[in-house]
């Protein structure tokens, strides 16, 4: 059994590495915006701020990833304490994909500023406002270990999959119709299906948020999600 002092030194490593984690999720929550705006707005030096971003955020990663493995060789912690830091390891990973696919989306977005216009689809606003929204309750649902908001999360994957499969249809329309459109119409596209998986990353947290809490692995398992 542990010790009062052991317990004590766990306790303030547990609370550092919150600290960190969230300082980690609000960098990403940022770079991720920036990247959005940076597409819309076809702004290239914002575009380049944020890929410039990505050893940073880089940097937070490896420092939360070690001090999970310093918690659990220095301390072999079990039960809840165990679970919120593999719950740790599992966000972090995630945390860092977003921060590369929003890199990825800004690399789009100074293509698309230097190159032939296209028409946004007036899909993608609905699409990163809901993007974006994941993220930020994922996150929210973390910090206050709220299941039914991780739930509410993981429900609205399925509606920013069928915006994006229509925007999709409508830039291939649009290359259909001009070959002048082809070329901004991929880097579009491929914006697209990376603001997509960011929305994938924030379901995968939440569903992180549901083990953390509960103990149970809903991944692959819609009808835990759907229970209402």
């Amino acid at each position: 059994m542990m010790s009062a002092k052991a317990m004590k030194h766990l306790q303030r490593d547990l609370e550092r590495l919150q600290r960190d984690v969230l300082d980690l999720a609000a960098s990403v929550e940022e770079i991720i915006h920036r990247a959005i705006d940076s597409l819309r707005e076809r702004d290239a030096t914002l575009a380049q701020e944020v890929i410039a971003s990505d050893a940073d955020i880089d940097a937070r990663e490896n420092k939360v990833s070690e001090e999970c493995f310093q918690i659990l060789a220095l301390h072999q912690p079990v039960a809840g304490d165990l679970r919120r830091i593999a719950s740790i390891l599992l966000i972090t990973t995630d945390l860092e994909r977003m921060a590369d696919l929003a890199v990825e989306i800004a690399e789009r977005a100074e293509s698309l500023a230097q190159g032939t216009p296209i028409s946004i689809p007036a899909k993608l606003r609905q699409m990163t406002e809901m993007t974006t929204r994941m993220v930020r309750q994922s996150l929210d649902a973390f910090v206050n270990q709220d299941v039914e908001l991780a739930k509410q999360v993981c429900r609205l994957d399925d509606d920013v999959d069928r915006l994006n499969n229509g925007i999709i249809d409508e830039l291939i329309s649009q290359m259909k119709k001009s070959v002048d459109q082809i070329e901004p119409g991929l880097s579009l596209f491929s914006a697209v299906r990376h603001l997509e998986r960011i929305a994938d990353h924030a379901t995968n947290i939440a569903e992180d948020v549901v083990y953390l809490v509960e103990g149970r692995i809903i991944r692959h398992h819609p009808e835990a999600i759907d229970v209402r």
